[in-house]
């Protein structure tokens, strides 16, 4: 019998036991897109659309375990990292992904909630900053992750694109600063290095219709992991990110109607 080969796509995040959001709307987002996913899980947790109850962290042992069996094996094309909350088990992905020269690395660096609440503590941001975010091809913050990272504040579409370029200037990679509803709905401005040295990065603009829906649990996770699946297929960053916004679009207006909080989108839209 023939046999074939894929890419494999590697999720670093926590498991969402609802399904929606963290390694398992990676899985889902993978798989739609053709690809093999792979995962090294840094965290259990007992949530569901209305909340999260309870967090059971890995130990950055185990964490290392997971990706060195993943590129002892079936090297991944591409990574998405999602929130990690611990400095050392962020200090342990890097290091390891480092070892492996782990390429198209997507991090989504989940800081902040919705309410504007901070998610990770101070050397846990300390870690993000200084060890991972370097190694990234591009991060995709929020408005307020966005702020959080750059020490700046955005009001407006300029200072969006302002923002996107000095995290350029600070980490080394490509920043996805995707639009809030208080700026540009779902308008999201691209910075990259820019190929001539002491050039301004490049900025692109992503405009994309915003849909309206209370279900949007996990659309950062399913955004990120999207990017990394058109990076692991050999498209550039830009169109990567354009199929990604078109997928997220497709997901989120397919209307699934599930829980009793703020409901997954549906991955399979397309199927």
């Amino acid at each position: 019998m023939q046999t074939k080969t894929i890419p494999a796509v590697l999720s670093i995040a926590g498991s969402d036991s609802s399904g929606g959001a963290g390694i398992q709307a990676d899985i889902k987002t993978i798989a739609a897109h053709r690809l093999f996913a792979e995962t090294a899980i840094t965290a259990l947790t007992a949530q569901n659309t209305t909340g999260v109850r309870a967090v059971q962290e890995a130990t950055p042992e185990f964490v290392a375990q997971q990706i060195d069996a993943v590129f002892e094996d079936i090297p991944p094309a591409a990574v998405k990292i999602g929130m990690v909350s611990s400095a050392t088990i962020i200090e342990t992905i890097a290091e390891r992904l480092k070892y492996w020269s782990a390429a198209n690395i997507v991090v989504d660096p989940v800081m902040v909630a919705t309410s504007g609440a901070r998610l990770i503590s101070e050397d846990a941001v300390e870690a993000l900053t200084e060890r991972l975010l370097p190694l990234a091809t591009v991060i995709t913050p929020n408005v307020m992750e966005a702020e959080a990272l750059s020490g700046m504040s955005i009001e407006s579409s300029r200072d969006q694109a302002l923002v996107a370029q000095a995290l350029v200037e600070r980490f080394g990679c490509a920043a996805l600063v995707k639009g809030g509803h208080n700026v540009n709905d779902a308008n999201d401005v691209l910075a990259e290095p820019s190929p001539g040295a002491g050039d301004a990065p490049e900025v692109t603009w992503f405009r994309h219709e915003r849909v309206v829906t209370e279900n949007t649990h996990g659309t950062g996770c399913t955004l990120s992991s999207a990017i990394a699946c058109g990076l692991a297929q050999g498209r550039t960053l830009p169109e990567a990110i354009d199929q990604a916004k078109t997928y997220l679009t497709g997901a989120l207006a397919a209307g699934l109607g599930l829980g009793h909080g703020s409901g997954p989108v549906d991955h399979m839209w397309a199927y």
